[in-house]
């Protein structure tokens, strides 16, 4: 599986986890409908795997859980390059699992994205490994059934991998013509008619949603675009894929050939399977890579033939689909068809038998004689023809067309006046579960099965449905809920997640959602865009030194920044002034709002009186003011006379000055 960069959620319950004693849970990288995908590290063998986990309640549905399990046995018989590779698989405490092989990189999807409409030679090289690969499932009796864009991993290295086979059906007797529980399973975009119509799946439904994948790398786009699934679905059904060429218009004829021969809604004129697809790739590659520009020959071995149906084939019990196809069915119902595909609704495309035609025969003259005898056979054989003619015209009459009614239109009307009418016209009326419009009020009539105007039996049953109004949700209230846990919020009300923008906050945790953009309670449209405004924690707060500042000023400053600064002590400082920061803790680094800065502030030096020394001895004086901390300083000036005794001092006895202060003794 690829390896896509995700935020893990601090509280996910299965980030840690170790599962079956064996595998370690990482954060989540991929999230799908059915299952969620963990990078996570093998550690009994030492080993980066991504594991991939059943979502919670779908094992609860057993043959769901059936399937999933059969993934691995499934997919593991596959050793080929390009395949991702299953490891394991397993089951702990009610959560069932597959290790697989770790492709760190990106998908096709991503490619498509960035550099479609590419040139035919790179898109046949993206396309080959995956037939490579498809090839190998198919000679080993197994079906993807889900190929597409975001199923094909492109390594960091090059590499190109194929990946989820869960999907994947042994060919068997039992299961190449069923779908899975009634399901189709696979994406719309990429569904071969097949599918849609009847749930049948061979090697032939891959070679088709190859097809569309190459029709994409070609020109950037998908072949059938629809605003629901079931208008792309139904354009599978009852349109062709489109020529490339008519996007591209430089593109050789037989790569437009290659596509119509991949994507051709008749299984039987398609590849047999991929190897034979891959075969056909390998002869466009090559025309390419020697620069034809336009080989008849080529192009006419690939574009598909429509084959003849002989009356044989179909007396054998084969049915087959013709160009009149599009006619076949409305839009509703292809959603019938698409709610209920399975064994028991399996549906073909009726062909018409027609009538046989053959050459006259010429009498032989030898046979003369009978000739009598078949002349007044004759009119016995065309009365009787003209008969059966009438009664089976008149039988036709009443049973495709006498018999029947139209379908009155009540769209738009509210339930009563719906029935009236239905009533009114002999048919009964049934109710579907009713749907949301955009532009039907709430419980008037959206849609009826049979639409109005359709041809319905006299005593037919419609089925109505009536509007639930605009399809409306709130947002919900995110606060305080991890970052995975409001996505998941936001998926169960149908509106999306678009992007996180991160933000200090003092109250909540790292990785908590603050607030959302629209705000909580917002009304939007499903699949409308919600951005999450998520906690970064607490704002580190610098506190810088202060040594030597004056203590107000430092006060003043921390108060802003939002810390408190205390002062623990105040100290004699020779060399700070009064009020000045003497030291600080801590000294640097950051804190926290309201988180404490303490400081030892000075008084200044420390101030002595000037004791009184005059007519003391020199040396006594000395040693008292030394005793005190000053310095002493001796003049011996124009008095001096030798006595050796103190005259006076400066500063004078009795003044405050600091210690440490110099005091001059004049001696006389």
């Amino acid at each position: 599986m690829s390896s896509d960069r995700h935020v893990p959620s601090p509280t996910d319950p299965m980030t840690g986890r170790l599962l079956e004693g064996r595998y370690l849970m990482g954060s989540r990288i991929a999230r799908g409908g059915m299952a969620s995908v963990y990078e996570a590290t093998d550690t009994r063998l030492q080993r980066t795997v991504a594991v991939k986990i059943m979502h919670p309640g779908m094992g609860d549905d057993e043959e769901f859980a059936a399937r999933f399990v059969r993934e691995a046995r499934a997919a593991a018989r596959l050793s080929h390059p390009n395949v991702v590779a299953v490891y394991d698989q397993g089951a702990d405490d009610g959560t069932v699992f597959l290790a697989m092989e770790l492709v760190p990189g990106h998908t096709l999807r991503d490619t498509i994205a960035k550099e479609s409409p590419m040139s035919p030679a790179k898109a046949l090289a993206l396309l080959e490994p995956v037939l490579s690969a498809l090839a190998a499932a198919h000679r080993a009796g197994l079906v993807h059934r889900d190929v597409k864009p975001e199923n094909v991993l492109i390594a960091d290295d090059g590499r190109i991998k194929v990946a989820d086979f869960g999907l994947a059906k042994a060919v068997s007797a039992d299961t190449q013509h069923t779908a899975t529980s009634g399901v189709l399973i696979g994406t719309v975009s990429y569904l071969a008619p097949e599918l849609v119509v009847a749930g049948s799946a061979d090697a032939r439904a891959d070679v088709y949603a190859a097809g569309v994948v190459l029709y994409e790398l070609l020109t950037g786009v998908k072949p059938h675009e629809g605003e629901t699934p079931i208008q792309v679905a139904y354009k599978h059904v009852h349109h062709d894929v489109p020529p490339p060429s008519a996007l591209v218009p430089d593109l050789p004829p037989y790569v437009d050939a290659l596509v119509a021969r991949a994507t051709s809604r008749e299984p039987g004129l398609r590849p047999a399977d991929a190897s034979v697809l891959l075969h056909q790739v390998h002869r466009v590659s090559n025309a390419l890579a020697h620069g034809v520009r336009d080989d008849p020959e080529l192009t006419a071995d690939l574009t598909p033939l429509m084959l003849a149906r002989a009356w044989e084939e179909e007396d054998a019990g084969e049915t087959g689909r013709g160009d009149t196809a599009p006619e076949m069915w409305d839009e509703a119902e292809m959603t019938a068809l698409m709610a209920r595909s399975g064994p028991e609704h399996t549906v073909t495309y009726p062909a018409a038998k027609p009538p046989p035609v053959g050459p006259p025969a010429t009498p032989r003259p030898q046979r003369r004689p009978t000739r009598p005898r078949r002349s007044r056979r004759g009119p016995i054989l065309l009365v009787l023809a003209l008969v059966l003619a009438l009664a089976g015209g008149a039988g036709a009459y009443w049973f495709g067309w006498a018999r029947y009614t139209t379908t009155p239109g009540v769209i738009g009307m509210v339930q009563a006046a719906a029935e009236t009418r239905l009533d009114t016209a002999g048919l009964a009326f049934d109710y579907t579960d009713p749907a949301y419009s955009e532009t039907v009020a709430v419980g008037q009539v959206i849609e009826t099965d049979p639409t109005a105007g359709s041809r319905i039996l006299e005593d037919g049953t419609v089925t109505i449905t009536l509007s639930l109004g605009k399809e409306r949700y709130d947002v919900p209230k995110l606060m305080g809920l991890t970052e995975d846990e409001a996505q998941d919020a936001l998926l169960e009300r149908k509106l999306a997640y678009d992007e996180t923008v991160l933000k200090f906050s003092e109250t909540a945790p790292e990785g908590t959602v603050l607030r959302s953009i629209p705000a909580s309670g917002t009304t939007l449209r499903p699949g409308a865009s919600v951005d999450l405004v998520v906690s970064k924690g607490r704002q580190p707060i610098r506190v810088g030194s202060w040594i030597g500042d004056d203590i107000g000023d430092v006060l003043e400053a921390l108060e802003k920044r939002g810390l408190v600064a205390t002062v623990t002590s105040e100290e004699f400082d020779d060399q700070v002034p009064e009020g000045g920061v003497i030291s600080q803790k801590p000294r640097s680094g950051t804190l926290f709002r309201g988180d404490a800065v303490s400081f030892v502030v000075s008084k200044g030096p420390e101030l002595v009186e000037v004791p009184q020394v005059r007519a003391s001895p020199v040396q006594s004086a000395v040693d008292e003011l030394e005793a005190l901390g000053f310095v002493v300083d001796i003049v011996r000036g124009s008095s001096y006379i030798g006595l050796e005794f103190v005259f006076s001092s400066d500063p004078s006895a009795g003044e405050m000055i600091p210690k440490g202060s110099t005091i001059t003794l004049n001696l006389v």
